[in-house]
């Protein structure tokens, strides 16, 4: 079959659309009005971004991207309760697409218990009728969406937010460049002659086995991980570089490919720190004399930040481009919606 055949037998929803108009969600976000937020980061201790799964991604990775940058501790939270350091002077940001998510909804009631700063981000449901009726600020996040393809709506609204709040400088050109950038890949990425299809049928009957760096890029890997999940039903593994040095290095002595067919994948970065870029060199050593393939997601693009968006937006293509050769459907997630109606079950 070619990619048309792939799409029209499996891509029921066709999310192969909403990839390739990525950038038209941050067109979207950059439209949207400044949120009225009566505080300033002068006001704030701590930032906390609650959230799960699509909803909480963003929050990852605008730690990556922006790290540097803030002069507050910051934490993305996925559980019911909140951190105990979360006082009244805390920045609670709720990220719910779909506005239902019960861990979130239940961390927004302590965060209203706590007294502390909030602001909301949803698409909708019980998520913007707690923000309403408390009259806390919100932003709207467009419909339609399943929440981990609209990635680019909830991170750039979360810049969107953090700038408006002071956190942060403001990111105009960074909007402009990451448009100019999402739409120029999509044409890149969209066909069975590219680079991610190519990654992604390296990819088939293996399992992903993926290294990124702390507060580098340990985001980009997580976010790749999570989309050999739900887009590609796939397992897929994920740890970060010093730590992998530290335990899991040791597993690739015992690797057989018969028992445990599997491909690691590094995400690199050139500016990564030199003893980094050593443990890499050395690791990619032991894995191969392991008699297991490497493969690696980089990026050219003019800035830190252009490159992480651009491996993002790569690993969403394997992803997707994954679950089209394994005969899966990319919008399918059965699993956990199973698990959320038997958990809503008195």
């Amino acid at each position: 079959m070619n990619l048309t055949d792939f799409i029209e037998k499996y891509d029921s929803q066709n999310q192969f659309d909403v990839i390739v108009n990525s950038f038209s969600q941050i067109e979207y976000v950059k439209s949207l009005e400044e949120p009225k937020i009566n505080f300033s980061a002068k006001e704030t201790n701590a930032v906390v971004v609650c959230g799960l799964g699509g909803s909480a991604i963003g929050g990852d990775l605008f730690y990556n991207f922006f790290n540097s940058d803030l002069n507050v501790p910051y934490f993305v939270n996925r559980n019911y309760s909140l951190p105990s350091f979360v006082d009244e002077n805390s920045l609670v940001v709720l990220s719910s697409y779909s506005g239902n998510t019960e861990e979130t909804l239940s961390a927004a009631a302590k965060a209203k218990e706590i007294g502390a700063k909030i602001i909301c981000l949803t698409s909708g449901g019980k998520l913007k009728e707690f923000a309403e009726e408390n009259g806390y600020p919100y932003l709207l996040l467009k419909k339609g969406f399943q929440p981990r393809y609209a990635l680019y709506l909830n991170f750039f609204t979360l810049i969107k937010i953090f700038q408006t709040v002071g956190l942060i400088s403001e990111q105009n050109d960074f909007f402009e460049n990451a448009i100019s950038l999402l739409r120029e890949k999509s044409e890149e990425f969209k066909s069975e002659n590219s680079l991610p299809f190519k990654f992604a049928e390296s990819l088939v009957g293996f399992i992903p086995v993926i290294y990124s760096v702390d507060n580098v890029t340990s985001a980009v890997g997580l976010r790749l991980k999570g989309q050999f999940n739900e887009n590609s039903k796939s397992h897929a593994f994920h740890n970060i570089l010093p730590e992998f040095n530290h335990n899991e290095i040791v597993g690739w002595e015992t690797f057989n490919e018969k028992n445990f067919r599997a491909k690691a994948i590094f995400i690199y970065e050139g500016t990564y720190h030199s003893q980094i870029k050593k443990r890499i060199e050395i690791s990619s050593e032991l894995i191969k004399k392991a008699n297991a393939e490497i493969l690696t997601i980089t990026s050219e693009q003019k800035s830190l930040k252009l490159r992480l968006l651009e491996m993002v937006y790569f690993g969403d293509w394997v992803t997707y481009f994954l679950a089209l050769l394994r005969g899966k459907d990319p919008s399918e997630i059965d699993n956990i919606y199973y698990l959320k109606n038997k958990l809503a079950e008195s």
